[in-house]
C-alpha cells in the first residue's frame, strides 16, 4: 500500500458522511513489512457429533430426518405422524402452528390443524392459527428481530417466537425418537442440527434463522458451530450424487410428453423391481445411500455442469453447480437466482377466482368470521391441485364446506348457485352434490402464472454465459411433482439438457441435508451474494476523490467514507476463505479500536454513504492496558467467507487479545 493512499479506519459512522464526526480515527494500515507471516489459516477441524438431524422448513410442509455418524449410509425419515389429508400423500407434516389464547405454544402440523378445526368458532376466534408463515422472512424488506405475522384471526405474533416454538417441537420430536431408537436419554450436545433455507434468500432471512435456532434451545450461541445452515438447493444437489438408476426419473426417455408424476412412480416407465423399492422404501423410512456415486453422476466429467431447480411451496431456488474431481467436489458457477414462484402462487389465483366468483368482501370476511372452514376449503383444494395434469379430460370437484354455503347465503341473502350462475366464470360450475366443478382448463389455467415466472426464469438463465452445456437439470421439491411443470420445463429446454426426477422428490432436500451435516465440506466453492468491506479514510487526491469527502485533520488531507472491499458480489469464494487485513493505530496512546463492515449488493463501490450500501458488522477491540513490543501495534482483521454464515475477527498481534463479531444483518 503506498503512503499518498494510506488509509485510516474511521472511528464511528454517521450516515450523511461517517468520518465527518470522529474525533480520533482509529487505526491506520499496516505496510506489509511488519507483518508476521501466520501460517495457522486452517480452519478449525469439525466438533464430533453421535448423529446429524436435519430440518426441512417448508412453506406448506416440513419434516426432520437423521443419520447416525457411525452409520451414515442410513438416512433415517422421521415418524410418521399422526393425521393427514384424503388425496395427498405426505411424508411431512404442514408447516402449521397453534398458540393458545393466552399465546403459548399448543400444537404443530395436522395436529394444531385438527384440533384448531374441530373448535367452536365462538372459542376458535381467541386462537392463534398460523400457516404458510414462512414466507414472511422472504418478502420484508426490512427484516428484524421484531418483525411479526399475523395469525388467522388477525391477531398479531412476533415471528421470531413462532420459528422459535416450530423449532423447538422438532427437537423435541427428534429427540424423542433418538432416545427410544437408542433406548437412553438421548443428549443434545450430541447433535450436529443442520436447518434448511433457500438460497435466494437475503442474509437477514438466513441470520432469522439462526436467532430462532438460538431461541429454542436448539443450540447455544456459545456452540454455533453445532448449527449448519444449509442451501436447499445445494442440499438436493448432494443427494442427487448418489441417485441409482431406480431411484428416479429421466424425462429425456419419456416419450409421453404428458408430463409425468413421480408420485405415481411414472407407470411403464419402472421396472416391476424399481416399484417395489420404493415401496417398500416408503414404508421403512430407512435410506440407504450406498457409498458410491450413482450411475448418472458416474457420467458427468471434471468440469461438467449441472442445474438443480427447486420448487418448493413458497419459493424457486437455481443453482449451478460443476463437478470437480477427483473427489467430486461441488462449485457454484453462478449465484443463486429464483424468486417466490412456489405452488403457493397457485392458491393464491384460486383465491383470487372465488373472489371473482363470491367478491372479495365475501372471502375476507369468511376468513376472519370461519377461518376453520377456509383451512377445509384449502385442503379439499390441495388434493384436487395434484390432480391437475396436461392430458386431463374429466373436470375436478371441489368440496365447498357446508358452513361456506350457510355463511355466503346469510352474507348475500342468495345462494352460491346463483352466484355462479350470475357470475362471469363460466368453466366453473356447480355441482348438484354441493360441489364447485371446475373444467381442467379452469385448474391449468390457476397454474399458468406460476409456471410462466418459473420457465421465464429458466429462460434468462440458461442464456447467461456461465450456463451454457448443461448437462443435466435435476428437478426437485414438492412442486417437481406436478406433470405441468414438468411439461413446460421438458418443452422450454427441447432437450438440451437432461431433466432428471428423483423419487420421493419432496424428501431430497431433507436427504441431502443430512449427508452435508455429515460432511461440510462437499460443497467447496460458492458465489458471495454481497460485496464487503470496511469504512476507511484515504490521503485525499484531489481530481479523485470529491470535494464534498474532504476532512482537514491535524494539518493532514484525508478523503472519508472510502469502501475498503474485501470481497466483491458474485465473486468466488473457497469455503473456509480467509481474508486478512492489517492496521496499526493511528495514535500509540489510543485505547479502543473500532472497525465497521459494510456490505452491498452491487459489485463495485466507492463510498460507503453510496445508496445500497448498509452497515452489518462493527469490531470493537479494547487494547487498554496492554503493552506492544514491536515499534507499530499490529492489528489484523480476518472475515471468513464461503460458509452460509459469514464471521469477522480483529487481533491484538501483540497480545493475541481477540474479539469477534457475527456480520449482523438484523439489527443495523
Amino acid at each position: 500500500m503506498t503512503s499518498q493512499e494510506e488509509k485510516i479506519l474511521t472511528d464511528e459512522m454517521a450516515n450523511s458522511s461517517p468520518a465527518k464526526s470522529v474525533g480520533d480515527p482509529g487505526i491506520t494500515p499496516l505496510s506489509p513489512t511488519h507483518i508476521q507471516n501466520d501460517t495457522n489459516d486452517q480452519v478449525p477441524s469439525g466438533m464430533s457429533f453421535m448423529v446429524v438431524v436435519a430440518i426441512d422448513f417448508g412453506t406448506t410442509s416440513s419434516g426432520y430426518a437423521y443419520a447416525f455418524t457411525k452409520e451414515p449410509e442410513c438416512i433415517h425419515t422421521m415418524r410418521r405422524w399422526e393425521g393427514g389429508d384424503p388425496g395427498v400423500s405426505n411424508q411431512k407434516t404442514p408447516t402449521t402452528i397453534l398458540l393458545t389464547p393466552d399465546r403459548k405454544f399448543h400444537s404443530f402440523g395436522y395436529a394444531a390443524r385438527d384440533f384448531y378445526h374441530d373448535l367452536d368458532p365462538s372459542e376458535s376466534k381467541h386462537w392463534l392459527y398460523l400457516e404458510k408463515f414462512k414466507m414472511k422472512l422472504h418478502t420484508t424488506a426490512n427484516l428484524s428481530i421484531n418483525t411479526d405475522l399475523q395469525a388467522a384471526n388477525g391477531k398479531r405474533v412476533k415471528a421470531l417466537d413462532i420459528f422459535a416454538y416450530a423449532l423447538a417441537f422438532f427437537k423435541e420430536q427428534a429427540l424423542k425418537e433418538l432416545s427410544d431408537q437408542t433406548g437412553c436419554e438421548f443428549d443434545n450436545n450430541d447433535v450436529r442440527w443442520v436447518i434448511t433455507v433457500p438460497a435466494i434468500w437475503k442474509m437477514p432471512a438466513k441470520q432469522f434463522m439462526r436467532e430462532a435456532a438460538y431461541k429454542s434451545g436448539l443450540v447455544s450461541r456459545d456452540n454455533p458451530e453445532q448449527l449448519i445452515i444449509a442451501l436447499e438447493p445445494e442440499a438436493a444437489s448432494i443427494y442427487c450424487r448418489k441417485l441409482r438408476l431406480h431411484q428416479m426419473v429421466d424425462l429425456s426417455n419419456q416419450t409421453n410428453q404428458n408430463g409425468c408424476s413421480p408420485t405415481d412412480n411414472v407407470g411403464t416407465a419402472m421396472t416391476q423391481a424399481a416399484k417395489e423399492h420404493v415401496r417398500r422404501n416408503r414404508q421403512s423410512r430407512t435410506f440407504l445411500v450406498e457409498n458410491v456415486v450413482g450411475e448418472l453422476w458416474s457420467e458427468l466429467e471434471e468440469g461438467d455442469r449441472y442445474v438443480v431447480v427447486d420448487c418448493g411451496g413458497g419459493t424457486v431456488d437455481l443453482t449451478v453447480h460443476q463437478i470437480r474431481l477427483p473427489e467430486g467436489h461441488l462449485k457454484e458457477l453462478y449465484k443463486a437466482s429464483g424468486g417466490p414462484y412456489g405452488s403457493l402462487g397457485i392458491d393464491y389465483e384460486f383465491e383470487k377466482l372465488l373472489c371473482k366468483i363470491f367478491g372479495q368482501d365475501f372471502i375476507d370476511q369468511f376468513k376472519i368470521k370461519r377461518p376453520a372452514a377456509w383451512v377445509d376449503l384449502m385442503i379439499a383444494f390441495e388434493s384436487r391441485k395434484r390432480a391437475a395434469a396436461p392430458g386431463r379430460t374429466n373436470p375436478l370437484n371441489i368440496n365447498l364446506p357446508f358452513s361456506f354455503i350457510d355463511y355466503y347465503k346469510k352474507f348475500r341473502g342468495h345462494s352460491v348457485e346463483h352466484a355462479l350462475r350470475k357470475s362471469n366464470v363460466d368453466f366453473v360450475k356447480w355441482s348438484s352434490q354441493g360441489m364447485l366443478r371446475m373444467s381442467p382448463d379452469a385448474m391449468n389455467s390457476l397454474f399458468k402464472p406460476t409456471i410462466e415466472h418459473i420457465i421465464q426464469h429458466l429462460n434468462e438463465l440458461f442464456e447467461k454465459p456461465e450456463v451454457c452445456n448443461i448437462k443435466f437439470l435435476f428437478l426437485v421439491g414438492g412442486f417437481a411433482e406436478s406433470p405441468l411443470l414438468q411439461q413446460a420445463v421438458q418443452n422450454m429446454l427441447q432437450g438440451r439438457s437432461r431433466i432428471i426426477i428423483p423419487h420421493d422428490v419432496g424428501l431430497t432436500i431433507l436427504k441431502g441435508a443430512v449427508l452435508f451435516g455429515l460432511d461440510p465440506s462437499i460443497i467447496k466453492v460458492r458465489r458471495s451474494p454481497l460485496t464487503y468491506g470496511v469504512g476507511v479514510l484515504n490521503r485525499f487526491v484531489e481530481g479523485k476523490h470529491p470535494s464534498e469527502k474532504l476532512l482537514v485533520k491535524d494539518g493532514t488531507r484525508w478523503c472519508t467514507d472510502v469502501f475498503d472491499t474485501f470481497i466483491s458480489a458474485d465473486q468466488s469464494v473457497a469455503l473456509g476463505e480467509l481474508v486478512k487485513r492489517s492496521y496499526t493505530p493511528a495514535k500509540p496512546s489510543q485505547q479502543v479500536i473500532v472497525i465497521h463492515v459494510y456490505c452491498s449488493e452491487k459489485e463495485s463501490v466507492g463510498f460507503i454513504s453510496e445508496s445500497g450500501v448498509k452497515k452489518c458488522g462493527t469490531l470493537r477491540l479494547d487494547v487498554s492496558g496492554t503493552e506492544s513490543t514491536a515499534p507499530r501495534r499490529e492489528i489484523q482483521t480476518h472475515m471468513q467467507f464461503g460458509d452460509t454464515e459469514i464471521r469477522a475477527m480483529a487481533v491484538d498481534v501483540s497480545t493475541g487479545r481477540t474479539v469477534k463479531a457475527s456480520i449482523d444483518f438484523l439489527s443495523h
